[in-house]
């Protein structure tokens, strides 16, 4: 079955004056469009590849054919990616996260304020297009934070995205410019981190 890029959970205007209606809508049903179309396309010359989960197909690169593994790191990452996204943001979101993410991130990086610094300068010095991370690192059993070029994703490297942030220009450009970080300062003021800290349990509990 083909992956369907699903409407976003919230209006395209819900974000301002964060941000704006036009990007959200051209973001999402322009360039996240077309990583699913590219992704399905390349799944076709292996239509068994769409038995298993886009996530379990990013989990294990070694193992798709080599015709299609460069279209499914990219456009696959893309798409995966940008549900990512969309589902880490909200309408009044911000603030700070509670429970134990909070602890963790508390544990990992001293205070809150010092991993917002950590995330912010890590999104601000990616060279290029790509995304900033906060994973769980289940091997080193501590939270991370990194970014990877591209559409590149922490699955690959076993490692379960907890936040993420796109810093590609397309993500930002038409009321940033050239400003990515006054657009890194504005996000944080849409982070859901409900979103974040469910994940963040389930990565944690082994699930």
């Amino acid at each position: 079955m083909k992956h369907q890029l699903s409407p976003l959970p919230y209006p395209y205007n819900a974000l301002e004056p964060y941000i704006d209606a036009r990007t959200m809508e051209l973001h999402h049903s322009k360039h996240h469009q077309a990583y699913a179309d590219k992704f399905n396309s390349a799944l076709e010359k292996h239509p068994e590849l769409f038995d298993k989960t886009p996530e379990e197909l990013l989990s294990d690169l070694s193992s798709i054919p080599d015709d299609i593994k460069g279209a499914v790191r990219n456009n696959g990452g893309g798409y995966v990616n940008h549900n990512l996204f969309w589902s880490m943001m909200k309408p009044g979101g911000g603030k700070a996260p509670v429970g134990i993410l909070a602890d963790e991130i508390n544990k990992t990086f001293g205070s809150f304020e010092e991993f917002k610094k950590r995330f912010s300068e890590t999104a601000l010095g990616h060279f290029g297009s790509g995304w900033a991370w906060l994973v769980w690192n289940p091997s080193q059993n501590r939270v991370e934070v990194f970014s990877l070029p591209n559409q590149d994703s922490p699955l690959s490297s076993n490692k379960m995205p907890l936040l993420t942030l796109d810093v590609w220009e397309h993500a930002y450009y038409l009321k940033y410019q050239n400003r990515r970080a006054e657009y890194i300062e504005a996000w944080w003021n849409v982070v859901g981190w409900d979103a974040v800290e469910k994940r963040f349990v389930e990565a944690h509990s082994g699930r």
